[in-house]
């Protein structure tokens, strides 16, 4: 049986930049950065941080009693879904529910659940917890409650392999699709990683840039002579993916076509990934799309500004394309959005789509001083309009998890 194709029809989100996918492109596109200076208040303390946050609640369309059910992270998930259906103009009530599913990817889930949950109990360990706290904590819960609000009885999948969790949850969701076990399937991630303990625990693994005081929105800065770390952020993104001629028959917009996936495991190191992954995962992605390397036009990469994974990622990207890579176009968005670590690879697989239906490349911002090291083209600063057929995103996760997602451009 032929492989069925994959079109992207919604998008959805709920990010620093606001909710609106155009919009959120453009202050990409332009070079403006989310990341700043906040404190965060949570029962397990009170902490400063840099970061990429949201301050205003983003889901007043969701009902009050599904909100008191879910963790913050469940509510991202359930705003960006609502979004993508509406983008997708899904007319759920008339669909076949049964062939219709959930895919999501989360590294951390209810944190903020559970911290609180732990806060109140050794507070008072005789004090009784919320009967919902088991259901706000759950992994599972952003695409339970989406599989509940929509009624959809297809197949319902969480992802957790850290910061490559939604890539693999769309990957999979598209395969749901290509093997004939689903026909329209939510696909994305979320996080909310602004809970006490998230924070310094990754602040413990040095992984973090320290604020750069004369910019703060600059911290984080991919592929720069004088990058120190990442920078952290919160948000959720869910692509509506569905079998492409159902798509074209009811004349649904089509944004871009999953062409191709692949996810390995990088068995050198829990914490510091090798070039063999990295290039494993590019590679089997490609082969999956049957898409020749010279024929890739933009990549987004992982982009942590960590000095090893940008090295590696680079020194990956040149074995895998050869001396097309230094014809390619690369850019980490994580400079303006920051690392969303379970939703990062769907951001981000959502902003590689809108580079391909816009034909215009974002860049890789505060790329003022590139690292001599460094030599791919990053798009550096200020977005780029470009002739863009086909293009990779990549997630590589802490654990190990590597994994590449190739589109091509609806028309091409």
């Amino acid at each position: 049986m032929s492989r069925r194709r994959v079109a992207v029809t919604g998008l959805g989100l709920v990010t620093p930049h606001g909710t609106d996918p155009a919009a959120v492109f453009g202050a990409l596109f332009e070079g403006r950065s989310a990341i700043r200076a906040f404190s965060r208040h949570t029962e397990a303390g009170r902490f400063d941080a840099i970061g990429a946050c949201i301050d205003a609640s983003s889901w007043d369309a969701i009902p009050k009693e599904l909100l008191a059910t879910t963790d913050r992270c469940g509510a991202l998930a359930l705003a960006a879904a609502e979004s993508a259906i509406a983008d997708a103009r899904l007319d759920l009530p008339a669909e076949d529910t049964d062939r219709l599913g959930v895919s999501i990817g989360t590294s951390l889930g209810g944190a903020l659940s559970q911290e609180s949950a732990y806060a109140q109990l050794f507070a008072d360990p005789a004090s009784r917890l919320s009967p919902f706290t088991l259901v706000r904590v759950m992994y599972n819960g952003p695409a339970a409650h989406l599989g509940m609000r929509y009624r959809l009885a297809g197949p319902n999948l969480t992802h957790s392999e850290t910061c490559a969790s939604s890539a693999v949850a769309i990957g999979e969701a598209a395969r749901k699709i290509q093997h004939g076990e689903a026909d329209v399937m939510l696909a994305g991630g979320t996080e909310a990683p602004f809970a006490f303990v998230s924070v310094k625990a990754w602040a413990a693994l040095h992984v973090l840039a320290p604020a750069r005081q004369e910019n703060v929105a600059a911290t984080c800065r991919p592929f720069s002579r004088d990058r120190n770390g990442t920078v952290l952020g919160e948000g959720a993104a869910v692509l509506v993916l569905e079998e492409w001629s159902r798509a074209r028959s009811r004349n649904a917009q089509i944004y871009a076509e999953v062409l191709g996936y692949a996810v390995v495991n990088d068995p050198h190191h829990l914490t510091q990934p090798s070039v063999r992954a990295q290039a494993h995962a590019m590679s089997a992605a490609l082969s999956d799309a049957a898409l020749d390397a010279p024929r890739v036009d933009y990549i987004n990469a992982h982009g942590t500004a960590t000095r090893r994974n940008d090295e590696t990622e680079t020194a990956a990207i040149k074995q895998v394309l050869g001396a097309h890579a230094h014809r390619v176009a690369v850019s980490s968005t994580k400079s303006m959005h920051g690392h969303l670590v379970g939703a990062a690879g769907a951001l981000e697989a959502l902003v590689t789509v809108l580079a391909l239906h816009n034909q215009s490349l974002p860049p890789t911002a505060h790329l003022d001083v590139p690292d001599p090291a460094l030599d791919l083209d990053y798009v550096p600063t200020t977005g780029r309009r470009s002739r863009v057929h086909h293009a990779m995103s990549n997630s590589f996760a802490v654990g190990g998890t590597a994994a590449t997602l190739v589109f091509r451009r609806a028309d091409t």
